[in-house]
């Protein structure tokens, strides 16, 4: 009896041993697991922290190299405007009620910034003026409700075609038209020339176009920092 009794106490103690170790097994399982996953959170929480601390750091050097180009933007734009005689080279004397002609203005009756199709009629009307003779006629459709002068991030310059004839002309007005056109300051791009008539009763066709360019839209965005 003693014999079985000492056998089956030394089985007890086996199982409590063994239940002990499967015991510290599984804690010290969990407890590296747990560090494992752990440091790797961690790990991952500190490259976050350095991509945003990057990202702070490039937006403050782009704050300050804006500051700096703003500033020279602004007295290169003074420098400019205030140039005295302008591109043309005349003075900056006013020509209208409230309005400068410097080279501000001058820029902008050159590539002007909307599609205005009765604007650019009067400019032709102007030349005509200058040159001493009159249009027959002056064509074209006007598009301003179908082309957008809407401002955008990356403008470019868009053509106004346009067209106009000259009858009982002669080929000495014709040169006189083209030197003048030459002259314009907005950009006059000739497409086709059509002549016809005798050498002193002439009628002249001309399909031409200049453009305009819509303002330059600034944005602002924002962006998220992936972890």
């Amino acid at each position: 009896m003693n014999t079985k009794a000492n056998v089956s106490l030394k089985k007890l103690a086996l199982s409590k041993a063994n239940a002990q170790i499967v015991a510290v097994t599984s804690i010290a399982a969990f407890i590296t697991v747990f560090c494992l996953v752990g440091s790797n959170y961690l790990m991952g929480l500190k490259s976050y922290q350095a991509k945003i601390i990057s990202a702070d750091h490039t937006a403050d050097n782009n704050l300050i190299a804006d500051n700096k180009a703003k500033r020279n933007l602004v007295s290169a734009y003074k420098n400019f405007v205030d140039q005295n005689p302008n591109v043309l080279g005349s003075n900056n004397q006013p020509i209208a009620t409230n309005y400068v002609y410097n080279n501000a203005t001058i820029i902008l009756d050159a590539l002007p910034s909307t599609y205005d199709f009765p604007a650019l009629t009067s400019s032709l009307q102007k030349l005509q003026t200058l040159g001493g003779f009159s249009f027959s006629s002056i064509g074209g459709s006007d598009e301003s409700a179908t082309i957008s002068s809407a401002p955008s991030p990356n403008p470019s310059p868009i053509p106004m075609p346009f067209t106009f004839t000259i009858n009982q002309t002669s080929y000495q007005n014709i040169q006189n038209l083209f030197s003048i056109m030459q002259k314009s300051i907005r950009p006059l791009q000739i497409d086709s020339i059509t002549i016809s008539g005798s050498d002193t009763n002439i009628t002249l066709t001309v399909d031409a176009h200049t453009y305009f360019q819509p303002s330059k839209q600034f944005n602002i965005t924002s962006g998220t920092i992936a972890r």
